[in-house]
């Protein structure tokens, strides 16, 4: 690992302790008050694929998680796109919990350009804390820093993704973009989505992808 890439390790961990509550309450706004009969429209908990229509550089490639969607708007990671790696160890450090014994390497993503200095913590749906929303059966989103602990200490999710940012959209937005063909929806598995190979991932789930609208 490079020096530079050290030091946003660092930066990155010190700005997630800060961020976590405010990105708490971003992902509640955004959970659905009730159930709605067109639901069969929505992509909550799958993939959101970027059509080779699009050319904005946040968003080309893209392949996103959908942690809500409904008529309130949506809410979503970019999970093909990284700041960066380093020691997980050294990120850890950030979060004042003892780091004896961790081992590995983590990758810290760009999730998308809205509150870029909020984090989420995307994992398998086998760990729940505080600040954990269940997305399905298989997927879930923590934001509060008790997972730090947690997967320090060995007692975290089997898989796990952090970003940085996040991707949203106002009511009826998304629709009216995949009507237009600006995007694709897949099937989300985990070894897709926490795959670490980010070079092959956006064409994978194109190959997975079909029009939803």
């Amino acid at each position: 690992m490079t020096r530079r890439n050290s030091s946003l390790i660092l930066r990155l961990a010190a700005g997630l302790m800060i961020f976590l509550g405010l990105a708490a309450a971003t992902v509640r706004a955004g959970e659905p008050s009730s159930q709605n009969p067109v639901d069969s429209l929505y992509l909550k908990g799958q993939l959101l694929v970027a059509s080779p229509e699009i050319q904005d550089p946040r968003f080309m490639e893209s392949v996103i998680y959908m942690v809500n969607h409904d008529q309130s708007g949506a809410f979503g990671l970019i999970i093909n796109k990284s700041y960066g790696s380093g020691p997980l160890k050294e990120f850890l450090k950030g979060f004042d919990v003892d780091v004896s014994g961790v081992e590995g390497t983590i990758n810290l993503y760009f999730g998308g350009p809205v509150m870029p200095g909020a984090g989420f913590v995307l994992h398998t749906a086998d760990y729940e804390g505080p600040g954990t929303n269940a997305v399905n059966k298989d997927f879930a989103v923590t934001t509060e820093k008790i997972i730090m602990q947690a997967i320090a200490e060995g007692r975290g999710p089997r898989n796990s993704l952090f970003a940085y940012g996040y991707s949203g959209w106002g009511p009826g937005q998304l629709e009216n973009e995949i009507r237009r063909g600006d995007w694709l929806s897949a099937p989300a598995d985990m070894d897709l989505v926490f795959d670490t190979d980010q070079k092959t991932k956006w064409k994978r789930a194109s190959g997975k992808a079909r029009l939803k609208l």
